[in-house]
């Protein structure tokens, strides 16, 4: 038996300050609490975190001083895929996975993206960046980092 498929999305612009961050994962809380599964929100809550807090540190912002955050959920009969995508007004250097000391305060986030993410990249326009993470299925397999640039 099919159960069809669906797809919600959402969209919200958050200030390029530390403060967006803590707004666009509350945010994303509010709408998936009931929607996907606890685990799969704690995942989702940390790579947001992450690529915002990129955003917010690396890249300059969108006109009006804001990055956009958005999501996408599908629903088919394989399960819940889902898409985060951060869009800021670009930076000098794109993202990259970094080495970092043990020491080191920072440098760690895109591998915590890329551990928790079936897949990730980046796509640029003229406008600036998009850093997305894409979520399988649950029980799916994960793939190694995918950039389109």
């Amino acid at each position: 038996m099919s159960t069809g498929a669906g797809e919600r999305a959402w969209c919200v612009v958050v200030p390029h300050h530390a403060s967006g961050a803590r707004l666009a994962r509350r945010r994303l809380a509010e709408e998936l609490t009931e929607v996907v599964p606890a685990t799969l929100l704690a995942d989702l809550v940390a790579v947001l975190a992450e690529l915002v807090g990129n955003a917010v540190r690396h890249a300059d912002p969108l006109p009006g001083g804001v990055v956009r955050v958005a999501w996408r959920l599908r629903t088919s009969d394989e399960g819940q895929r889902i898409t985060l995508r951060v869009t800021d007004g670009g930076a000098t250097e794109g993202p990259r996975i970094r080495s970092a000391d043990p020491d080191a305060a920072d440098g760690r986030g895109l591998h915590i993206v890329s551990g928790l993410a079936s897949r990730w990249g980046v796509d640029r326009d003229g406008l600036g960046q998009s850093v997305w993470a894409e979520f399988e299925p649950v029980g799916a397999a994960r793939s190694d980092l995918v950039a389109a640039g």
